[in-house]
C-alpha cells in the first residue's frame, strides 16, 4: 500500500518558522510579571473635586519653601540662579511661572492636564534632564504632587 505524498520539506519548514514567529511575538502583547510593579500611569483627574486648591495658600508654598523648594535655582535675586540663566524659568511669581522656560514656554502648565506638564512632570520624573529639585532629596512628597496636580486639574488659576 502506497501512502498519499506528503508536503515537502521546504513547505514544512516554512510552516515551523511561522509557527515559531507567532509564538514567540504573542508573548510581546502581554506585560511581564517580574520585578517590582509599574508606577500608576499619569491621570488628568483631580483628587478631591470638592477642595479647590489656591496657588497663593498651597502650591506657591511649595515653590517657596527653603527645603525641597525652588527659590534656590529659580529666583533672579538667588546667589545661584542656575534655573532661571540656564532655563529661564522664574517661579517667583504667577505670572513669572506662567510664563515658564528656555525649553517649556507655555508648557510648563497646561491647563487640565497636569500629565502634559512640564513642572509637574519635572517633579515627579525628569522628562528631560534631571528631576527637580535639583538640590534634593527631599523631593517633593506624593501629597505635595497631588496638589499641584490637583490645581492644574482645576484651571491652574492666580487665586
Amino acid at each position: 500500500m502506497q501512502l498519499p505524498p506528503g508536503p515537502s520539506p521546504r513547505a514544512l519548514s516554512h510552516w515551523l518558522i511561522a509557527a515559531v514567529l507567532i509564538a514567540t511575538s504573542s508573548g510581546c502583547a502581554l506585560e511581564p510579571e517580574v520585578g517590582q510593579p509599574q508606577a500608576d500611569r499619569c491621570t488628568n483627574e483631580d483628587s478631591d473635586p470638592d477642595v479647590e486648591i489656591s496657588f497663593a495658600n498651597d502650591v506657591f508654598p511649595l515653590l517657596t519653601r527653603s527645603s525641597g523648594g525652588c527659590m534656590t535655582c529659580h529666583n533672579p535675586d538667588s546667589s545661584t540662579p542656575l534655573g532661571v540663566t540656564i532655563g529661564g524659568l522664574n517661579l517667583t511669581s504667577y505670572e513669572s511661572l506662567r510664563n515658564g522656560g528656555a525649553r517649556t514656554a507655555s508648557d510648563i502648565v497646561v491647563v487640565g492636564s497636569p500629565c502634559s506638564s512640564a513642572l509637574y512632570l519635572k517633579l515627579t520624573s525628569a522628562p528631560f534632564g534631571s528631576q527637580m529639585p535639583a538640590n534634593g532629596p527631599p523631593f517633593w512628597t506624593p501629597s505635595e504632587l497631588q496638589t499641584l496636580k490637583d490645581w492644574i486639574v482645576e484651571g491652574a488659576h492666580n487665586n
